[in-house]
């Protein structure tokens, strides 16, 4: 049965519209090809620019048009020029995790050639080592929590509170261990337990729930750690779960160790909502160059597609999918980010005519 998915198209600042116009065109491509889906397609404006222009960047009426949605895709947002009083840059795509309680954040980090990473003997198939894991981050707590809260301070001073909720802590761990479940069967936990009460809670909470999951082999990694693990032998890791703070920097890593965040997807997810967006930020210094990676937002299309969950749009996603890996297996199709000069319109047009 043919089904219209209503998608709310957030651009945002920097890049975000460039790369945004790219997972659009590589979408209506896939429209054309597999009956059973179509997508309208409604915009709106936030982040920074929005900001400037009404003095909100993700203004209470555009949130609550946007919940009306059946997916969210998001370019990119916030400029570090413009920021709060406090000094910290905006950062709507926060405030939409929270305020949609997105708790669940997949980071997937994969290879798709081995001249890409900055390791060596690394292949991008299945005969060889390949990387490809994925990094399951809390979203709506850890240190994030109470970014908004008055906290202890002094003239000399200011605090951060770390939180981690049974609630928050298990939700997440569940996510990731059904998330193993579903690929090779190892969910590897990210803590500082070692040092940290709150972790040491996190821990508990996952041995937990892991007993739930006696068919996922499972470990424990203090987060410095895996920072060394996964630039000594990142391929022996499936799904790693983690907090909030700990999920942002190691997903960077991940993106450094396949080529960088022009290859870096991702996807927020709660029970009713979903957000997909390239795991970049806004790049101002390339905006408007003609020469941002668009994979990564094409990438987070497809994990949309995948998402919503009808028969089309997961035929859909395995046409993208198989489209990029064809794509970035030629290693002169490459744009600036990875040493080539392909232009961001021109990978997404190659995207395109490798669909199919």
């Amino acid at each position: 049965m043919s089904q219209t998915f209503k998608i709310a198209v957030l651009p945002g600042d920097g890049i975000g519209p460039e790369v945004i116009a790219e997972g659009l065109k590589v979408l209506r491509a896939v429209e054309t090809l597999v009956s059973g889906a179509s997508f309208e397609l409604v915009e709106h404006a936030v982040g920074a620019g929005e900001y400037l222009r009404s003095g909100d960047p993700l203004p209470p009426a555009t949130l609550e048009e946007i919940k009306s949605a059946d997916a969210i895709l998001l370019g990119a947002m916030g400029l570090p020029s413009v920021r709060w009083p406090n000094g910290v840059e905006m950062t709507p795509q926060i405030d939409l995790r929270e305020f949609l309680d997105l708790y669940n954040g997949i980071r997937p980090i994969r290879l798709y050639h081995e001249s890409h990473s900055p390791l060596r003997g690394y292949a991008a198939d299945a005969s060889g080592r390949a990387i490809d894991f994925v990094v399951v981050r809390e979203n709506c707590e850890g240190l994030f929590a109470e970014r908004r809260t008055p906290q202890t301070e002094g003239p000399d001073f200011r605090t951060d509170t770390l939180r981690i909720t049974r609630r928050g802590a298990t939700r997440i761990c569940r996510a990731a261990l059904e998330l193993a479940r579903s690929r090779r069967r190892h969910c590897t936990l990210v803590d500082k337990a070692n040092v940290l009460p709150s972790m040491a809670f996190f821990r508990e909470l996952f041995d937990e729930v892991a007993r739930e999951f006696p068919d996922v082999h499972t470990d424990r990694v203090y987060v410095d750690a895996m920072a060394l693990y996964l630039v000594q032998r990142p391929h022996t890791f499936d799904v790693l779960v983690t907090e909030n703070m700990f999920g942002d920097i190691l997903s960077d890593l991940g993106a450094g160790l396949i080529g960088g965040m022009g290859l870096a997807p991702s996807a927020d997810l709660g029970d009713e909502f979903g957000v997909f967006q390239p795991s970049h930020g806004s790049a101002p210094t390339i905006a408007g160059k003609g020469i941002a990676n668009p994979i990564a937002t094409i990438l987070s299309v497809a994990m949309m597609l995948e998402w919503l969950g009808h028969p089309a749009t997961v035929r859909g996603a395995t046409l993208i999918n198989q489209a990029v890996q064809l794509v970035l297996w030629d290693p002169s199709h490459r744009t600036a980010d990875l040493g080539g000069t392909m232009s961001t319109t021109q990978m997404g047009d190659l995207v395109c005519q490798s669909i199919g």
